[in-house]
């Protein structure tokens, strides 16, 4: 399997990213590199599918695959490639506060800690549906990786289409995200171009 071994910070700064939107509190913020000449079209198209594509831990053949399962749904397509990278559980596990990364959700799902309707999951890829319940395996909950996450992230705000219960160490999804409850900056029509060509 591929991976992707750039340093977060490094990366961060080629794609203008904060990296505090990532979960990285203890990284300090960046600042935009200067530009030496006026970016093409192109590069600005390819800038906003490799923001997604790091941001969300994606490599390119499984992304190009959620872009054609979003051009085939009905509705915007920009759109629904949103809610299919918000929909991973890997993704589900970040949002609801169960980890302080997406790496590191990724990590929690792939070493068995996380269910999905009380069975165990360990696919981070896996897309969870409205109606689900997600939470964190009982062998699982006393681990320190989930006990410091829960303490790192007692004041992130949870997203408005998802319901969780710190008590119980679990969260439900209520409905797929729309566009305007997403809060990164990404520009998907610009992907959407990018892959029309």
């Amino acid at each position: 399997m591929a991976i992707n071994r750039t340093p977060v910070l490094k990366r961060c700064r080629q794609l203008g990213i904060n990296p505090v939107d990532l979960g990285y509190s203890n990284k300090e913020s960046i600042r935009q590199p200067k530009r030496r000449r006026k970016e093409s079209e192109y590069g600005m198209q390819l800038r906003e599918k490799q923001k997604a594509k790091f941001i969300y831990g994606v490599l390119e053949k499984q992304f190009r695959g959620y872009f054609k399962r979003a051009k085939s749904m009905p509705g915007i397509t920009g759109e629904n490639l949103m809610a299919i990278l918000e929909s991973r559980l890997d993704n589900i596990v970040y949002r609801l506060g169960f980890a302080r990364t997406r790496k590191e959700a990724r990590q929690t799902v792939t070493h068995g800690h996380i269910t999905v309707n009380g069975k165990r999951v360990d696919i981070p890829s896996y897309r969870v549906r409205p109606g689900d319940l997600v939470a964190v395996a009982p062998k699982a909950k006393d681990l320190l990786v989930i006990k410091s996450a829960l303490v790192s992230n007692e004041r992130v705000q949870v997203p408005a289409w998802l319901e969780v219960d710190i008590e119980k160490l679990q969260g439900s999804v209520l409905s797929l995200p729309t566009r305007d409850q997403i809060d990164l900056d990404i520009n998907e029509q610009l992907i959407v171009e990018l892959y029309s060509k």
